[in-house]
């Protein structure tokens, strides 16, 4: 009964935290003008469209049949998600939104008693939890170039996605001001950035 409960806060612990960053991503974007999610710095920098066409592409290949075939799909042309051939604001969210639908879709479906199965990325074995880890390590990575990319790009002034710029004191001076509850730190932190 334990061991279900602590697998069960794990998955829902990894969900809100995956929800948490889909939004960073997307409230980024929301702060840029359409042309800005395809600047490219420099040759060597990918834009935000070509970050985001890699990681829905990893979403696609690693999450559809998950606990049944390898998470490198044959199918998978990674290399080609770093060519830019997106075009529009309108077509990149929806690679955005299909990658993530087939992710956050296979992530609601599993059981706490799956998280022990064993699944293959590339021929090696990880258990569920691991390759959760592994992604979890993964996305939040990508979504932070999308950020700090989008902060270089925005012409005006940027809307903060986190504790503003000198308002650490005031933001813990109200979270202590409440009560202690156990609750995830995303709980508070998705419903201001909706």
């Amino acid at each position: 009964m334990l061991f279900s409960m602590i697998n069960n806060s794990y998955l829902e612990s990894t969900k809100k935290q995956f929800l948490y960053y889909k939004l960073l991503g997307e409230k980024a974007m929301d702060q840029l003008q359409p042309e800005q999610l395809f600047v490219s710095v420099t040759e060597d920098t990918n834009s935000i469209a070509t970050i985001i066409k890699h990681i829905s592409g990893n979403m696609l290949s690693r999450w559809t049949d998950f606990l049944t075939t390898d998470g490198e799909k044959e199918w998978r042309n990674r290399d080609a998600e770093f060519e830019n051939t997106i075009k529009t604001k309108e077509e990149l969210l929806k690679v955005w939104n299909d990658g993530w639908d087939c992710f956050l879709n296979t992530l609601n479906s599993l059981t706490p008693n799956q998280l022990t199965d064993i699944i293959y990325i590339r021929n090696e074995g990880h258990t569920v939890v691991e390759a959760i880890n592994r992604q979890l390590a993964h996305y939040p990575y990508h979504i932070g170039q999308i950020v700090f990319y989008a902060k270089m790009l925005k012409k005006e002034e940027w809307t903060s996605l986190s504790i503003p710029k000198n308002n650490s004191k005031n933001y813990n001076a109200d979270k202590f001001s409440k009560d202690k509850s156990i609750k995830n730190f995303t709980d508070d932190e998705l419903q201001k950035l909706k």
